[in-house]
């Protein structure tokens, strides 16, 4: 192989790491964002819950 193609897949392998770390970051923002919508929803439903009761 020649620079410019062990260059070119070196490049193709950091591109495919690249990926799969903006997968697992996306995954785990995900997350995030997820159980922090349930927990600000079961804070609203008790609220609402607590002022009906009233």
């Amino acid at each position: 192989m020649s620079a410019s193609e062990d260059n070119k897949q070196r490049n193709r392998e950091i591109a495919a790491n690249e990926a799969e770390r903006q997968a697992v970051s996306a995954v785990r923002v995900s997350s995030w964002a997820i159980g922090l919508t349930v927990i600000i929803g079961i804070i609203v439903v008790a609220i609402v819950w607590a002022w009906m009761k009233r």
